[in-house]
């Protein structure tokens, strides 16, 4: 009934009924989403939290889905993609973007500006809401080194922000991830640059990327964060895991942090990998690894 209901109310709306989310996450996994929507606006992603929460809908907030593992139950509710959300405009050094932006586009946007401060970014797949949710980083940077403030739109489909302060940026972490909030902007802080310089440094970064990650399959980006003193794919390599495939999803070949869907894998398969990465790596070395991919959906079988 609620489904019928919203399609009525948000008709303007691109939304899908019963949505495969395989068919948008890196990993190629995922159950359905009861509902997959793509507001097209601050205001109707605004209007859309106000009447899901009015209705006792429960909203999940997908981003650019390169760095979760959807459960194979799928997900309830009303699942958000901000991928329409993606404006971008420049004041000098300053960079307002939209959170549905990727980080890859916005990265060649700004090098057309003769920015820098965002090469790190330029290979990860991911989009600016995701990256900050989390405080991505690759090659010595973050991104709590560019960010000036965040914005927001809270549960009550309030807009507000956050300092860079407020934030509270660790080691891929945000205060975000503590709250209901759905990250809609942020404010970055570039420097001027050479704009020759900034390609070089990002074909660079590129190429380094595509020379030593799985590229060529689907995954979920690094699986694990980087233990205290280790690396994760190094314990992973000595443990002899390389290789190691339960289901269709394998520990790479080619970089021992990633976990490769070769052969139609399932998120089940990437959960048992993991666990199973886990034990081995704790058994042979008393290091503990933590996931820095995100398990989201239901946990018990829809009917």
């Amino acid at each position: 009934m609620w489904k019928h209901q919203l399609l009525t109310h948000f008709s303007s709306m691109t939304l899908f009924v019963d949505e495969p989310l395989s068919s948008y996450t890196y990993t190629k996994t995922g159950g359905k989403a009861d509902i997959l929507a793509f507001p097209k606006s601050k205001e109707e992603l605004s209007e859309l939290i106000i009447w899901a929460k009015n209705q006792s809908i429960p909203i999940t907030t997908l981003g650019n889905a390169s760095n979760v593992i959807v459960k194979d139950t799928g997900i309830k509710g009303i699942v958000i993609m901000l991928e329409y959300i993606n404006d971008i405009r420049f004041e000098d050094t300053y960079v307002h973007v939209s959170s549905g932006m990727t980080l890859i586009d916005l990265s060649k946007q700004v090098s057309e500006q003769s920015l820098s401060g965002l090469e790190f970014a330029c290979g990860i797949p991911g989009s600016v809401g995701g990256a900050i949710y989390m405080n991505a980083g690759a090659y010595g940077g973050e991104m709590k080194d560019i960010v000036e403030a965040v914005h927001v739109i809270d549960e009550n489909g309030q807009l507000k922000s956050y300092t860079h302060d407020e934030m509270l940026f660790d080691y891929r972490y945000s205060i975000i991830q503590n709250s209901t909030d759905i990250i809609i902007g942020a404010t970055l802080k570039l420097e001027h640059g050479n704009k020759e310089s900034i390609l070089e440094k990002m074909t660079e970064l590129n190429h380094l990327r595509q020379s030593k990650q799985p590229l060529e399959y689907p995954s979920c980006g690094s699986v694990f964060k980087r233990p205290e003193g280790y690396f994760a794919g190094k314990l992973i390599q000595d443990a002899n895991l390389q290789g190691k495939r339960i289901g269709g999803v394998e520990v790479s070949k080619k970089h021992a942090g990633f976990m490769v869907n070769i052969d139609n894998g399932t998120a089940t398969d990437y959960k048992h990998l993991i666990a199973y990465v886990q034990q081995e790596v704790k058994r042979q070395f008393n290091v503990d690894l933590e996931t820095e991919v995100r398990f989201i959906g239901d946990e018990n079988e829809r009917n």
